[in-house]
């Protein structure tokens, strides 16, 4: 049961590893600077009323809360923007070359030379990214809360903790659509760019329109049901988002295996 997943986990859990103690080090990096920040008198919360509200919304300054506090500067330089945007991309890159990247190299012919179904090929082929996810979740998070503790700041474990077990949906949701794109697609570069291309542009959707009073337009994004600054800032946790989440991912995951069980390749 699950050899594929097991083994494309396999194949992917050094890199995964490796993203995570960058990102990690990252992490120590911004939540290392806070304290300079914070004292050096800068009144960062007028700076960010500056910003245009299109980019006061990506960055998930809405205004309704400092961004001096440590809660506020995790939200806005790391999670909104880098965690939300950036690591959304990735997931869907990744995703892009689970097919595409078997058919392109003439893998997958010797592959379905095994009795097993082009269904649970795709299924298992998604399921290999859930210990990527997790151990990225895993690392940072900790990383994170220990260096705000370092710092001699504090910040509720539980809200930490949501925010990374939030993200997991959400970021499987970018694979789901990467993984979509790489069934449509015979060559891995091509379902890699459009994943990476299909998050930035919901991204901008989702931030667009809510700036400009149409914001049901942004509800096709899987941005919409995650919003880690409403979880650090004001301990809300979107569990219907989470809810909504999953269901797409299921919807495209079954959507993509039923499409590969019907493609010539």
């Amino acid at each position: 049961m699950l050899e594929i997943a097991e083994y494309e986990s396999e194949r992917r859990i050094k890199g995964a590893l490796v993203l995570s103690a960058l990102l990690a080090a990252m992490s120590l990096l911004f939540v290392g600077l806070f304290p300079s920040i914070a004292t050096s008198g800068a009144d960062l919360d007028a700076y960010m009323e500056s910003l245009p509200p299109a980019m006061r919304a990506a960055f998930g300054a809405t205004g309704a809360f400092s961004i001096a506090t440590i809660e506020g500067f995790l939200a806005v330089e790391l999670y909104q923007f880098f965690w939300l945007l950036m690591l959304g991309i990735y997931a869907a890159y990744v995703a892009g070359g689970l097919v595409a990247g078997d058919v392109e190299r003439d893998r997958m012919d010797v592959l379905l030379a095994a009795p097993v179904s082009r269904r649970r090929v795709v299924v298992e082929k998604f399921l290999s990214l859930v210990p990527v996810v997790v151990a990225l979740n895993l690392v940072v998070g900790v990383a994170v809360y220990a260096t705000v503790v370092a710092i001699g700041e504090s910040i509720p474990v539980a809200d930490l903790a949501m925010v990374h077990l939030l993200s997991v949906p959400y970021l499987l949701a970018c694979g789901a659509i990467g993984l979509l794109l790489s069934v449509a697609f015979d060559e891995s570069d091509p379902a890699k760019r459009g994943g990476l291309g299909a998050i930035f542009g919901l991204f901008l959707l989702d931030t667009v329109s809510q700036s400009a009073d149409v914001g049901w337009l942004g509800a096709v994004s899987p941005t919409r049901y995650y919003d880690p600054t409403a979880v650090l800032v004001g301990r809300e946790y979107d569990l219907a988002g989470a809810a909504i989440l999953l269901v797409g991912i299921v919807a495209l995951v079954a959507l993509s295996a039923a499409w590969f069980g019907r493609k010539d390749i």
